[in-house]
């Protein structure tokens, strides 16, 4: 296990120093190491931890939940069913972003179709008969 500074931490995952800082007072890195001096040392383990964090983040997880994740971790065995309950909810956000994602790009790939035609065209009267009501927007 490689041993790495808060700065290369921030730049290998893009994070920001104190978005580390904040992790770590937040309890999100609990065995997390210090030197003597108190300087921040990461490990492997560590980022497997932040890139968990950062994923669950990504769905909208707040800190508070994100953090009684961490915390059920470090119980072992006895809490693989909320764990497991938990991914299953995410994944359940996951696929209706996804969902909403997808509804969204139907509607920029028809406009650009739309645009583009009007503009070889030369005019947006071609689309008068299969558009009323968003033909404008």
């Amino acid at each position: 296990m490689m041993p790495y500074s808060i700065g290369e931490v921030a730049k290998m995952l893009n994070l920001t120093i104190p978005t580390l800082r904040y992790y770590d007072k937040e309890g999100l890195l609990p065995h997390l190491e210090r030197t003597d001096s108190g300087i921040r040392v990461f490990n492997d383990s560590d980022l497997d931890t932040l890139k968990v964090i950062e994923c669950l983040k990504v769905t909208g997880m707040p800190i508070k939940n994100i953090k009684s994740f961490i915390d059920w971790c470090s119980h072992g065995d006895s809490t693989l069913q909320q764990r497991y309950d938990m991914f299953l909810e995410r994944k359940a956000v996951v696929e209706a972003q996804l969902e909403k994602i997808k509804k969204t790009a139907e509607t920029i790939n028809y406009k650009c179709w739309y645009y583009k035609t009007a503009l070889e065209a030369g005019t947006e009267s071609i689309h008068k008969n299969t558009e009323k009501t968003i033909s404008k927007l």
